[in-house]
């Protein structure tokens, strides 16, 4: 009777628990059992390790094969098991030591010629591994990913048979160092200077990035808010280790593994308006990431935003309130993050061209009133700043390109103001509590007069009247005022566009 012990990693929503895999040979009819809940996939890999461990010239024992995937009560998926497992039986067999197996972890797909596939939760799993102090042994096509976790120590194999060399002292494998940033910053996203006029809409931008409010552009066709919106990524913070490891650890988590070349670059989603509420939010019977988790410390754009299905869009009240999303199934339950900025557009009206010059519009009010009615009061007032992008004149858009404010120049404006957030309050003023708004948002007599007639003409909720101080707070830390006045609340007010409707 022989037994091995190795150790892997599975994926519980963004968490990656420990598995043991312990291998037991046994006299008795040749067999071949995988046990501890798993999936189809693993259950398949009894098959590609066989066959992995013939094409690699070892000897399969004709006895009884029994493989424990331990917590038993976790679900197992995916090939990552592949690997371990056949390291399993070898060390059972003896064809390789066993003295060494406990200072590492495994992760990795076979081929049927014994090569290593890639496999997605490599970031995830790896942070896991270096807290539990073992190395990290994974296929060599996600050793980038993984080595973005600066502690752990990665070793990036190509097949079985490397691995086996290792272990049995004739060829070392070396530690993974990582990839060095070469990424410019400026060259990453589209320039703001590109956009002709809408000196507004920018203005609303800048402040929407400063302090990470959500944003809601209404206008015509042809207008900018596309063009608004993809520029936007380039006038926010740069990321901090910590949120790009946790942006990158999200979208490791889904189909295909992390982009080395996107590592600190702010994620931009924007799915299109046929998509589900299980696509934005995430789900499956082994719960994936959805768009708005994917979205994490990035940007969420919806474009038509009308468009949408209403029940879609409900989805996304909670998320944009707490920044975490639970999905729960019959099975099991997973928590994904969603601290993403939400950047929507929408047409005025359903044909689109309400208030423009050229008067196509024959939309009846009722007409209109049903459009805008697609999207619900309770996700409306979660939304910071609604602005109208009105239609550039005719005069502006053919003349010749003059020099406009380059994103980088305005960057540098938010990155003061979100420096100052974070000295005063540790974190961006539109994740205030109610508590710290009274704390850091207190008025003088005359910026309150004018707040309460606003409440009193536009009927605001509570909610909203939370959000015009926080958009009011950000407005005089890009001024880098002290305390707020009458004019940070007047030009807070005015970004509350469909509450005058």
């Amino acid at each position: 009777m022989s037994l091995a012990v190795l150790y892997s990693r599975a994926l519980s929503g963004i968490q990656a628990p420990l598995v043991t895999v312990e291998t037991h040979i046994a006299n008795g009819l040749p067999s071949f059992t995988i046990v501890g809940l798993p999936d189809t996939e693993v259950k398949e890999s009894k098959d590609r390790v066989r066959a992995a461990l013939q094409n690699a010239q070892f000897k399969i024992p004709a006895q009884r094969i029994t493989i424990n995937l331990a917590p038993a009560d976790l679900p197992k998926e995916s090939g990552r098991f592949d690997l371990p497992i056949a390291l399993g039986i070898l060390a059972a067999t003896g064809q390789i030591p066993k003295d060494k197996l406990d200072q590492y972890e495994w992760a990795g797909e076979l081929a049927l010629t014994g090569e290593l596939r890639p496999i997605h939760g490599a970031l995830a799993m790896t942070y896991n591994a270096s807290q539990s102090g073992r190395s990290f042994v994974l296929p060599e096509q996600n050793a980038a990913e993984a080595a973005l976790v600066k502690k752990a120590t990665i070793y990036a194999a190509k097949s079985l048979l490397q691995i086996c060399a290792h272990l049995t002292g004739r060829e070392t494998l070396p530690i993974f160092s990582g990839v060095t940033e070469t990424r410019n910053e400026d060259s990453t996203y589209p320039d703001l200077d590109e956009v002709r006029g809408q000196t507004h809409a920018k203005r609303a931008l800048e402040i929407a990035a400063a302090g990470g409010h959500s944003l809601l552009m209404i206008g015509p066709p042809g207008t900018g808010k596309s063009m608004l919106a993809a520029r936007f990524p380039g006038i926010l913070p740069p990321m901090t280790e910590a949120e790009a490891l946790e942006s990158a650890a999200i979208q490791s988590l889904s189909y295909g593994s992390f982009n080395i070349e996107n590592w600190k670059k702010r994620p931009f989603r924007s799915p299109h308006h046929t998509a589900s509420g299980v696509a934005l939010v995430g789900g499956g019977s082994h719960p994936r990431p959805g768009e708005i988790s994917l979205a994490m410390h990035g940007v969420l754009f919806l474009d038509e935003l009308a468009e949408f299905d209403r029940k879609v869009l409900e989805v996304l009240r909670e998320p944009l309130e707490s920044g975490k999303i639970t999905i729960s199934r019959a099975a099991r339950q997973a928590e994904f993050p969603a601290q993403f900025q939400l950047i929507a557009a929408m047409n005025p009206c359903p044909c689109g061209y309400l208030g423009h010059s050229n008067g196509k519009c024959h939309c009846t009010p009722d007409q209109i009133s049903r459009y805008r009615g697609r999207i619900s009061g309770p996700l409306l007032d979660r939304i910071d700043m609604q602005i109208e992008v009105p239609a550039v004149p005719q005069q502006e858009l053919m003349k010749q390109q003059a020099a406009g404010e380059k994103s980088s120049m305005i960057r540098q404006r938010v990155e003061k103001a979100y420096q100052i957030q974070l000295n005063r309050q540790g974190k961006k003023n539109s994740r205030l509590g109610v508590k710290e708004i009274d704390q850091h948002c207190a008025l003088d007599s005359t910026s309150e007069n004018l707040l309460k007639q606003a409440i009193s003409r536009l009927n605001l909720s509570a909610r909203a009247y939370h959000r015009i101080l926080k958009v009011a707070r950000t407005i005089a830390d890009l001024s880098s005022v002290e305390k707020i006045n009458n004019q940070h609340i007047a030009e807070a007010v005015q970004y509350r566009r469909l509450d005058k409707h």
